[in-house]
């Protein structure tokens, strides 16, 4: 019984360093802006232009004024994504 109890908890515990692992490999991960792709609702922080304080206050998809955050590089490579809210791009 005691060899069954150690093999459980041995296995519980590589389960939560594999978890803490993960973990600190993701808050490693550099984070940006991408404007244009958030879903109605679904928006990280407040819009670039005022219109709303908190995440999850976009109210249409696809606002420019409005981001999510995801890894870095990635939002160049989403159709429509930019890393500079409208009115900001460069002429």
């Amino acid at each position: 019984m005691k060899t069954t109890q150690g093999i459980l908890s041995a296995a519980i515990g590589s389960l939560l360093v594999v978890g803490l692992a993960g973990n600190a490999a993701a808050a490693d991960m550099k984070m940006e802006k991408c404007f244009g792709i958030a879903k109605a609702g679904k928006n990280d922080c407040s819009s670039n232009k005022s219109a709303h304080a908190c995440a999850g206050q976009a109210t249409r998809n696809n606002d420019p004024l409005d981001f999510v955050a995801v890894p870095k590089g990635t939002c160049d490579k989403i159709a429509n994504g930019t890393t500079e809210p409208a009115g900001m791009m460069m002429k």
